[in-house]
């Protein structure tokens, strides 16, 4: 007999099938994603400006970071039982609205305070967008269309990642770092008006709460593998926070060049999330350790490498191509684990992440500002040696799991 889990699934399937493919609506969230992630990671190609205006350290303006990531953890994990059956289309409008107040707040604060403030509306967006992305996508098109429409809203963030530092960079250098970030209210304005046109009523028909978030952290598994996802984030951006006042006072590139870094290290992650798929169905447990060991090496390759501009390009490429895809591989790993859960798993995945986020370049600026840029890269390369030991325990343990189920079986 099904279990009334699967009976429920089958019946939803069956209900989204019936419907049409709303492409537009898809695309327009993928707009929706690229401004988001643009917005977040922006001061991360601005950050020495920034610091030199509102006289800060590098270490405080990496702070930046850590308030939307804050506040997207509050949010992720809140905003379903706040919210309610309220109509999820009025909740993406107002989400996306928040992007275009964000950024202008940012571009014209006279203050850190005021800066700061910016960055938390931007982290209640960023936290809001991402925990109902996949449940929503799964309402706008037939169930055989959304493995793609979750890869196209994925694509504008694997876009804003190609594009978002360099042209921070170079635009920074033009029109200084508030228009940089002024550049992108605009696209915010477009995408809230895209959404506005494209998205059908998206109902709740039952209030949601947080226990079905918390029921999953009695499984063992989603525990361990979300503490691994911890680990990984929190030792990825506690580098790539302060990517930029390393290449400027170890490796002592020019503006020109630093934009060029940066496009070297978007290009190699945009190529790693179009390639990443045609192995995971393979070996997704073993990517899940291999990328965080690659990006570990390369993390102790700068610190020993980093005078070098051809050497430290080289391995740029490298952390990209490994940075961008270790998130893919997990998402992956959630909708294999908690297939029953998406919506919960997803708010849960977007909390921890940002949680890590927020760790990252919190504990970053402090290694960065009082030891140095290089023990702060040998620090990140220990967190994610760590997490790499941790994945392949993880697939250990499914490749055991799978042996007893098949001799249950037998």
């Amino acid at each position: 007999m099904a279990s009334p889990i699967a009976a429920v699934a089958e019946t939803d399937a069956a209900r989204i099938d019936d419907r049409p493919a709303r492409w537009g609506a898809v695309y327009a969230m993928a707009l929706c994603s690229f401004v988001l992630i643009a917005s977040e990671f922006m001061p991360v190609s601005l950050l020495s400006p920034i610091a030199q205006t509102l006289n800060l350290s590098e270490g405080k303006a990496g702070q930046a970071i850590a308030v939307s990531g804050l506040f997207a953890v509050i949010t992720s994990l809140s905003l379903s039982a706040v919210l309610g059956r309220m109509d999820r289309r009025i909740v993406l409008l107002v989400l996306t609205s928040m992007l275009v107040l964000s950024g202008a707040i940012v571009a014209f604060a006279p203050t850190y305070l005021v800066f700061m403030a910016g960055r938390a509306l931007l982290g209640v967006a960023i936290g809001g967008f991402w925990s109902m992305s996949a449940a929503v996508a799964m309402r706008l098109v037939p169930s055989q269309s959304v493995p793609k429409a979750l890869a196209v809203i994925s694509g504008g963030n694997a876009l804003a990642t190609v594009l978002a530092a360099p042209l921070g960079s170079f635009v920074g250098s033009l029109i200084g770092w508030r228009g940089a970030f002024f550049c992108v209210v605009p696209v915010a304005v477009a995408a809230v008006i895209w959404q506005a046109v494209t998205l059908p009523s998206l109902p709740v028909s039952e209030r949601q709460s947080a226990r079905g978030m918390f029921a999953l952290l009695r499984r063992p598994p989603v525990v361990f593998g979300l503490l691994t996802v911890a680990m990984l984030f929190v030792g990825q951006f506690s580098l790539f926070t302060y990517l930029r006042p390393f290449l400027e006072q170890v490796t002592h590139v020019s503006p020109a060049l630093l934009s060029i870094m940066l496009l070297i290290l978007g290009v190699s992650g945009f190529i790693g999330t179009v390639l990443i798929g045609r192995v995971l169905n393979a070996g997704l447990f073993l990517t899940l350790a291999v990328l965080p060991a690659l990006m570990a090496a390369t993390a102790v390759a700068l610190t020993v490498v980093g005078t070098s501009v051809v050497a430290v390009g080289i391995l740029l490429a490298v952390w990209g191509f490994a940075g961008t895809s270790a998130p893919v591989a997990w998402w992956t790993w959630l909708a294999r684990t908690v297939p029953d859960e998406a919506e919960a798993g997803g708010g849960l995945m977007v909390a921890i992440v940002q949680l890590a986020i927020t760790l990252g370049a919190t504990m970053g600026g402090i290694v960065f500002d009082t030891a140095g840029p290089r023990a702060e890269f040998l620090a990140s390369a220990g967190l994610l040696a760590v997490a790499a030991v941790a994945a392949l325990a993880i697939g250990r343990a499914h490749r055991g799991a799978a042996g007893h189920a098949q001799a249950a079986t037998a």
